[in-house]
């Protein structure tokens, strides 16, 4: 109501007619001709304001015709004259509507692209960026040998008969320099690799000087021959070491081929027929030399912790691997094993409380190191704790064995128990795994501020980073193997309870199946220290024994197994096996003649369940790390969830196919 009496008051013409008129009515009163008068004058006003004011209408709206059309042939010219390449296409069908003549310059044509399609002109170009409402084309176009960055938008039509249809407006603009100068670079940016001869100690031992410097040579030489066109510069800066620094444009070469430089190092060999084996750690896109540098010492670092004789790439957020086929050999040495007993002692007395936890759904392996850990803590007076989860898993029985023992009666905690007690002086100690997302309790690894990791899996691209004591041996038979090795220089056999000593074993037993794999003699010694210790084989056996469900199940996984491959056996079933059955089935593939590498997968519940294991050449860890499982060269394993058993075949199927032909 106040707008509308707003616009009533505003000054107006009609408001000055109405006054004049009303003037003229209250002259009547006084004198009727001069009322008359005014009338007339009025009702001449008003004819004349009417014609002037049609007049200036049709006048404006000439003028604003003009000026649109003044528009439109602006807009058409600066379309048709624009000095970039454009096109008009209809985004359903690529029809070419219209190009202007700086396109028809890049195709050589004169006349209009009649009858063109643009799949047809430009095989690849993908329209779905404008689909879906972008304005710019991710990837640059190349086209006419030159290469453009496109933008563009739709338009709806409006056309009869084409309800809903649209143009799409497209606008080339040349990168070509720009992008050359891009590549270049790209391709000149640096890169740092450490060079390192793993197994520099056994090669050399026994040798004259002379004996070694011939082998020395070799082995320069052969590097030499590497680098040689790529004008990097290569330095060896200790005995076993080298420095070599080079532009990225040559990586993509050792990439393709595989690093062949690993296998021409292998080809050296000492006179006592050991080969030369090399480890590489690259380091790219650093933000500095020293950012570099420390990316490739994390990368040989990589490397060897996977058990060396291959390459590893560090960029800015992950590891890429190459190589690592070899079989591993023992390259451990009592010393680190005794500096790392003594450190984890002092950890342990000065914390508040040690949580120990290994992988999800521990084995006997993970339950044994961890009792061995909770025996090193009662010695140093440190209350222990092992985190234990609600679920079945397969070291159950081993659980219940150790949950009678009266020093254990409250060791056993589940992961939410332990965050109410853990505090800023607690130890998280990580057995069996290296890697954070496959542990038992994420949050409490995250918790604590203090962490200690023993394994002795290859290292994979995630690991748990900033541990304060990192006691990793891929070359070791388990993680049991290790504890028990840390046991030794910190207690006496007779200080540690028999049923410690029964699970230590259980877990060495687990890892080299009964002592027929993966063995060396430090693991002959830590069984020969467990015996020691009072641990009875005959009640360690007992723990592997299994029901008739589960032995008739584990031979059901065995009849379904098909040779592939030289010597590869694959068991897929779909029926539900546990994990710990699967494994078995595995293992026993591994007994018939004619088979060194078994592989077994089978249904969980919603996970599937791999099982690798290998006697031969092939190693079982490069392959179901493609599958995001882990382990190492002779047994691994690894669960997917979300996906059939067979859909895991097939990609089993192709990892397969993959390492065996690169």
């Amino acid at each position: 109501m106040n707008r509308k009496l707003s616009r009533l008051l505003q000054p107006s013409v009609q408001l000055y007619f109405v006054c004049l008129i009303l003037f003229a009515l209250v002259s009547a009163f006084f004198s009727l001709p001069l009322a008359g008068i005014e009338l007339a004058v009025v009702v001449v006003l008003i004819a004349y304001n009417r014609t002037v004011s049609r007049r200036q209408k049709r006048e404006l709206s000439r003028y604003l015709d003009s000026m649109a059309g003044s528009a439109d042939a602006a807009s058409q010219d600066s379309a048709a004259n624009t000095p970039l390449p454009m096109i008009i296409f209809r985004p359903e069908s690529g029809e070419i509507i219209w190009t202007n003549d700086r396109f028809l310059q890049l195709t050589h044509q004169r006349e209009h692209l009649y009858d063109a399609t643009l799949s047809s002109l430009i095989p690849g170009f993908d329209i779905r960026w404008l689909k879906e409402g972008k304005e710019i084309c991710p990837d640059e176009v190349e086209y006419a040998d030159r290469r453009f960055l496109v933008f563009g938008h739709l338009v709806r039509t409006g056309e009869k008969g084409r309800s809903g249809s649209f143009l799409a407006a497209t606008y080339w603009v040349d990168v070509t320099e720009l992008s050359h100068i891009k590549e270049t670079w790209e391709a000149s940016k640096p890169v740092c690799a450490v060079l390192l001869l793993d197994n520099y100690e056994d090669l050399m031992k026994n040798l004259t000087e002379n004996t070694r410097s011939q082998l020395l040579s070799e082995i320069d030489s052969r590097l030499d021959a590497w680098v040689q066109d790529t004008g990097g510069i290569l330095r060896r800066y200790e005995r076993e070491r080298y420095f070599y620094f080079f532009e990225e444009q040559y990586l993509s070469r050792f990439v393709e081929e595989k690093f062949s430089i690993l296998n021409s190092i292998r080809e050296v060999r000492n006179p006592s027929g050991i080969e030369a084996t090399i480890s590489i750690g690259i380091g790219k896109d650093g933000s500095s030399f020293q950012e570099l540098l420390s990316f490739a010492e994390l990368s040989v670092d990589m490397a060897l912790s996977r058990g060396g004789d291959q390459a590893v790439i560090r960029n800015r957020f992950t590891f890429e691997f190459y190589g690592g086929r070899s079989k591993e050999t023992e390259k451990r040495t009592k010393v680190k094993s005794r500096v790392m007993a003594n450190a984890l002692s002092s950890l342990v007395s000065d914390s508040s409380h040690v949580f120990i936890m290994g992988h999800r759904a521990p084995d006997n392996d993970a339950v044994g190191a961890a009792s061995g850990i909770c025996a090193l803590c009662r010695k140093n007076g440190t209350p222990a704790h092992i985190i234990r989860e609600n679920t079945v898993t397969p070291a159950k029985a081993l659980y219940e064995k150790l949950a009678k023992v009266p020093e254990y009666e409250d060791s056993f905690l589940t992961a939410q128990e332990a965050l109410l007690i853990a505090d800023s002086r607690s130890l998280c100690v990580v057995v069996d795994t290296n890697r954070p997302e496959q542990v038992q309790a994420q949050e409490l690894l995250q918790s604590c501020n203090r962490i200690a990791v023993i394994d002795h899996h290859r290292r994979a691209a995630t690991y748990i980073e900033g541990a304060a004591l990192n006691y990793h041996e891929p070359y070791a038979s388990s993680a049991s193997e290790l504890v028990t090795e840390l046991l030794q220089y910190t207690m006496e056999a007779n200080q540690l309870l028999r049923a410690e000593a029964e699970a230590l074993l259980a877990g060495i037993m687990l890892d080299t199946k009964n002592f027929t794999m993966r063995t060396g003699s430090r693991t002959f010694e830590a069984a020969a220290f467990l015996r020691r210790s009072g641990a009875d084989t005959g009640e360690v056996k007992k723990l592997y024994q299994n029901d008739l469900a589960g032995t008739i199940a584990k031979y059901s996984l065995i009849q379904t197994a098909k040779l592939y491959r030289n010597g590869i056996a694959i068991a897929v079933s779909d029926q539900v096996t546990d994990r710990v059955t699967a494994a078995q089935a595995c293992d026993e593939l591994l007994n018939i003649i004619g088979i060194d590498t078994s592989f077994v997968i089978s249904t969980d519940g919603d996970r599937v369940n791999m099982s690798g294991r290998s006697q031969g050449s092939v190693n079982v860890q490069v392959i179901l790390e493609a599958l995001g499982g882990g382990g190492n060269a002779a047994a691994a394993g690894g669960q997917v969830t979300g996906k059939p058993v067979q859909e895991v075949y097939q990609e089993l199927v192709r990892a397969i196919d993959r390492y065996l032909d690169t």
